[in-house]
């Protein structure tokens, strides 16, 4: 059983997670105060940010439109992961993010990525101090395995705390969550807030229809997106979208929303205008038989143990 995430006046986690990755990067300010207004009248009260983006933009801009509402909502972010996560770097980093987010409380606080070198031991004691002191809320974790979250939980709990909240990438092309991640969560109440949804883009139509994005620019995207059968998932999804005359970026997103383990999924977008679709998936209700034509688009991967056989 999950526990569920609130605000600091109670309010519960919205069944969405609005992420500010573009807030001053690709999207400039006006954007960003738009596409934050849109989620708020969604009914959205959980965003997520990170030390990391558009430096610091992201936060500042986040900090700066939640202000008059703070209590209400849920606000996440990500310690330095251009650092290791030693105290010192978790401390410097948080105190850096809650100063650019003009708050005192940070909801969840997520170790951005898994650090080898460092020990558990000492990540979760400052993680746990930043709680003790109330200035966190939940502890997180982000892009760990399964068994690396499974190690720290074991460390975390010796320490008189836990990890609330996983936030592994998921989405239609990027399905290995499947096969460790997701049975964990579901098995121990973690939740989950999987990001990229529409798979960097790719799910949304847009490179069938010819047009750019950061597939095409950015070579980490490009490699992470660049197989030939994750395209032609994309275009057989387009396919489907016209028929049922829903938007491709809606059934993406939705898609992933449908998997029981999946808590709160994250948006984002880089304008108003491409943040709509998935708004409107937050209302839409996929029928079984279309999840399972949209499941079969690509490989479902095989079980950790690899025996078919017993599947």
């Amino acid at each position: 059983m999950t526990n569920p995430l609130i605000s600091p006046n109670g309010t519960p986690s919205s069944s969405f997670c609005f992420g500010t990755m573009q807030f001053g990067g690709g999207a400039d300010e006006t954007q960003s105060r738009t596409m934050y207004d849109a989620a708020r009248t969604a009914g959205i009260t959980f965003f997520d940010t990170a030390f990391a983006y558009t430096g610091g933009a992201s936060e500042t801009l986040l900090g700066r439109f939640a202000a008059n509402e703070r209590d209400a909502l849920i606000i996440a972010t990500k310690c330095d992961f251009s650092g290791p996560s030693t105290a010192a770097n978790i401390t410097k980093s948080f105190d850096t993010s809650r100063t650019r987010l003009g708050m005192d409380f940070i909801d969840v606080f997520y170790l951005h990525r898994w650090d080898g070198d460092t020990p558990l031991e000492q990540s979760f004691e400052a993680l746990a101090t930043l709680q003790q002191q109330g200035k966190i809320g939940v502890i997180g974790v982000s892009n760990f395995s399964a068994w690396q979250v499974m190690k720290a939980q074991a460390i975390a709990e010796k320490l008189g705390t836990t990890i609330n909240i996983l936030q592994p990438m998921y989405n239609l092309v990027k399905r290995q969550v499947e096969v460790e991640i997701l049975p964990m969560a579901a098995s121990e109440g973690f939740n989950v807030a999987p990001y990229s949804p529409l798979g960097g883009g790719l799910l949304t139509g847009k490179y069938t229809a010819g047009n750019t994005g950061r597939i095409i620019t950015n070579k980490g995207y490009a490699i992470r997106y660049g197989l030939d059968w994750m395209h032609q998932a994309a275009a057989n999804l387009t396919t489907i979208a016209k028929r049922e005359n829903i938007n491709p970026a809606t059934l993406a997103v939705a898609w992933a929303a449908q998997n029981p383990a999946v808590t709160t999924p994250i948006i984002s977008a880089r304008t108003p205008e491409q943040l709509q679709p998935s708004l409107d998936a937050i209302s839409y209700k996929m029928p079984a038989e279309l999840y399972a034509e949209i499941t079969a688009l690509s490989p479902t991967p095989p079980p950790a143990t690899d025996r078919l056989d017993d599947v």
